[in-house]
């Protein structure tokens, strides 16, 4: 009669045993998916990111909107979209800022900031210390590193790098500059359309269109080369909360995904840090989440 009570006994072990560990393996993956490290490693790594940024328009102007099908149709549906996703303040100015660096560091309006007057981190900065490449790529930009505060419809206060010691402003280049081979891309790139063509002083079918014409090609080319288009807005039109679009489209995005997470301009920062295997976070991304729910 012992011989079977032992081996009971033994099979009543192995099973508390095995439990044992499979809490504690839950218990690990429940760490992996909410601590700040291994949610950077749960994140693709694609090879580059283009970020655009448009103007001024609340969620419901754009997405559903029939004045823009290339957005809707073409990376909304083949792409992921964070339906609750918010600029942080008003006006413009500041939220770049606090896209590019985690702070407004200070700035609270549209004016001309001094150029190289800060020294804060930010995207561009983590980037370049990390050995990894940056570009800022603006339309209307009268030459590359050109410091002038406006131009046509060229406006200074849509990019934030020109406030930092720490990027150089040759970094800044012009829209005509954006390369047509693809794996010629920096790491991480932001593009910034002129004053009409980001919806601020044209319609939301201009800046449709635009990005339709100038990043369409790479899109398609995102989805199968290990790349990720962005497109984010810096604030609404100050009536809808402060609710803006945010699309991701690439090859590592679920197709006609969603997620209604409350995410901000931290947020995607945290995000983008993490897309491009940075180990440091620059300002408030450092204990913002990345996005999570959209990747494949």
């Amino acid at each position: 009669m012992s011989a079977p009570k032992v081996r009971r006994s033994r099979r009543l072990s192995l099973t508390a045993l095995a439990g044992a560990a499979g809490l504690a393996a839950a218990s690990l993956g429940l760490w992996a998916a909410t601590g700040s490290t291994a949610q950077a490693a749960a994140l693709p790594a694609p090879d580059h990111v283009v970020v655009v940024v448009m103007e001024n328009h609340a969620y419901s102007q754009v997405v559903g909107a029939s004045g823009a099908p290339y957005l809707n149709n073409t990376l909304k549906a083949g792409g992921a979209t964070l339906t609750q996703s918010f600029g942080l303040t008003h006006p413009s100015e500041p939220n770049y800022y606090m896209l590019f660096s985690g702070s407004n560091q200070g700035r609270t309006d549209d004016g001309c900031v001094k150029v190289g007057s800060l020294s804060a981190a930010n995207l561009a900065s983590e980037l370049i210390k990390a050995g990894k490449t940056w570009a800022s790529y603006n339309e209307s930009l009268p030459s590359q590193g050109s410091t002038t505060c406006s131009s046509g419809d060229y406006a200074q206060k849509h990019n934030p790098w020109f406030g930092f010691s720490n990027v150089p402003t040759s970094t800044a280049k012009t829209m005509t500059q954006f390369p047509t081979d693809y794996t010629t891309l920096p790491k991480v790139s932001f593009v910034v359309p002129n004053l009409c063509s980001d919806m601020h002083d044209c319609s939301v079918s201009t800046g449709d269109t635009w990005i339709k014409n100038k990043l369409g090609a790479y899109a398609s080319w995102a989805k199968t080369h290990n790349s990720m288009l962005v497109v984010t807005f810096d604030e609404d039109n100050k009536l809808s909360g402060n609710r803006i679009p945010t699309l991701f489209y690439g090859q590592h995005v679920t197709p006609g995904s969603s997620v209604a997470t409350t995410y901000n301009h931290y947020n995607v920062l945290r995000t983008l840090e993490d897309l491009a295997g940075l180990t440091t976070h620059a300002g408030n991304a450092a204990s913002a989440s990345a996005v999570s729910g959209i990747w494949n």
